[in-house]
């Protein structure tokens, strides 16, 4: 469990089953590279929700990395998120495990509405509010057929969004989805 420096907000919490996760990825042949089948995925996302920025995330033990990933610019830079979107203005692939939304989802393996980040305590200390603006988050687990929650997709905006219930069935209809494409893939049908 991770802390912020005065010791009272969680910020990261356990992930007990990333080993798994881990193996079951490998297996799939997913979360090391760039896939445009994802990156397609992420731009539907974007255009159902509305979206600036969407991702198809897979989480190991000490990074995101997204696969699928669309931005406003199309820009996806370096290895880090944070220190390169404030440099460049751009989108990495990657980001650490302990910033952004994404590693709760998958520890709780439910959909996560932040509408405004600064409505939550818990969640408005995250990296990712100060150093990239993000203000709401909407996201739900990828649980495939074996149980393993591999990841996530969701969607962030600079501003706070009023996602509400519609957006909720939403994004998980959509993770859905995507899990039926993995599944498909691992089938050989994709």
């Amino acid at each position: 469990m991770t802390y912020d420096p005065t010791g009272h907000l969680l910020l990261t919490p356990v992930d007990r089953e990333a080993p798994l996760r881990v193996r079951r990825l490998r297996q799939l042949g997913l979360g090391e590279r760039p896939d445009p089948a994802f990156d397609e995925f992420a731009h539907k996302l974007a255009q159902v929700t509305g979206a600036p920025y969407s991702m198809v995330n897979f989480i190991d033990e000490n990074r995101q990395f997204f696969a699928g990933l669309h931005t406003p610019e199309g820009t996806h830079a370096g290895s880090d998120l944070s220190a390169t979107a404030a440099a460049t203005g751009g989108v990495s692939r990657f980001m650490a495990r302990d910033h952004g939304y994404c590693p709760h989802v998958v520890v709780r393996r439910k959909a996560l509405v932040l509408e405004d980040v600064c409505d939550y305590p818990r969640f408005a200390g995250n990296p990712v509010v100060d150093e990239i603006g993000i203000r709401s988050y909407l996201g739900a687990p990828l649980i495939d057929r074996t149980g393993t929650a591999l990841g996530t997709i969701c969607v962030v905006d600079t501003e706070p969004r009023p996602w509400g219930r519609a957006g909720l069935e939403t994004i998980k209809a959509l993770a859905a989805e995507l899990v039926e494409q993995i599944h498909r893939r691992e089938d050989g049908g994709l």
